[in-house]
């Protein structure tokens, strides 16, 4: 509520301190008036006039100043507190006293300003209203807009984190294939060594050498030896060997080659009886008896 609709409501009958506490009920705060209370205007009566009174003896009547006026913008007012909340309120500062009688509103005059006023309270209820149902759908966006963003966030560290999971597996296959991919290169460079070793003795077994009169038994060597594997499954797998290879060899060929289910195992034979020790992996083949063939049974190890 403006100062004009305060002097509305004064025009329409209403006391200041009435006008002032509606517009402090539905207003913004403004500067409070002073507190002085509203003084009858005095009749002045100037110097001369008093004078010419005293002189003659007579009682000498002047018009009688029936209204503040406000010399800047030529407004009247019936009272000190009308003039002084004006002030406050305008900023004039320049008032005079005025003969002229501010005249009261008449009815048709009255139920025009209460409309007029009723009208801004409702226009102004309703730019608030609308102010507030702006401000809510602008809360409302911004929470919306700031779930789709935590969404968003929590989103991609979910792919992240599985991105990451999946390169270390990737790398964690790559690290066991180039593993596997050395224990066959070496057990090809072992088999290779003892193939040339096993060579160059044959070589040096059929060079000539001196007679001896001593009689000596006969033995076969046998530089091969082919083993076939029966697996926990049932199923079998053949493969040759060299004769003085070891029987760890045999061994981590079946933990390459096997299908059965993974774990410790060891080896035995049906013929003549026997399950191989911890010791006679060391051994060579041959010295095992088991050249130049043999079937070997893989059983589970018992902890």
């Amino acid at each position: 509520m403006s100062s004009s609709d305060i002097n509305m409501l004064v025009d329409m009958g209403f006391s200041i301190s009435k006008a002032l506490l509606a517009h402090s009920n539905d207003a913004e705060p403004s500067p409070e008036p002073p507190t002085t209370e509203s003084a009858p205007m005095s009749n002045p009566v100037t110097s001369d006039q008093q004078d010419t009174a005293d002189a003659s003896g007579q009682v000498s009547t002047t018009e009688v100043a029936k209204s503040m006026k406000c010399d800047i913008c030529g407004k009247l007012f019936k009272s000190n507190l009308e003039v002084e909340f004006h002030a406050t309120k305008s900023g004039h500062d320049r008032f005079s006293e005025s003969t002229e009688e501010k005249k009261p509103l008449t009815e048709e005059e009255k139920k025009e300003q209460l409309r007029i006023l009723t009208e801004k309270l409702k226009q102004k209820n309703k730019e608030r209203e609308e102010q507030e149902k702006k401000d809510a759908q602008e809360r409302e966006k911004n929470r919306i807009k700031s779930g789709k963003e935590m969404a968003q966030a929590r989103r991609k560290l979910e792919e992240l984190k599985m991105k990451k999971l999946l390169d270390e597996r990737k790398r964690e296959k790559e690290e066991e294939k180039l593993a596997r991919q050395k224990v066959k290169e070496q057990i090809e460079a072992d088999k290779a060594a003892r193939r040339a070793k096993a060579d160059a003795e044959k070589a040096l077994a059929a060079s000539p050498s001196t007679p001896s009169s001593s009689t000596s038994t006969y033995r076969k060597e046998y530089n091969d030896t082919k083993l076939q594997i029966r697996l926990t499954n049932g199923q079998t797998l053949t493969q040759s060997f060299g004769s003085k290879e070891k029987l760890s060899a045999v061994r981590l060929f079946i933990e390459i080659n096997r299908t059965d289910a993974p774990g410790p195992f060891s080896l035995m034979t049906n013929f003549p009886k026997k399950i191989f020790m911890e010791e006679d992996y060391e051994a060579p083949l041959n010295a095992l008896g088991l050249t130049p063939s043999a079937v070997l049974i893989v059983q589970k190890k018992v902890e």
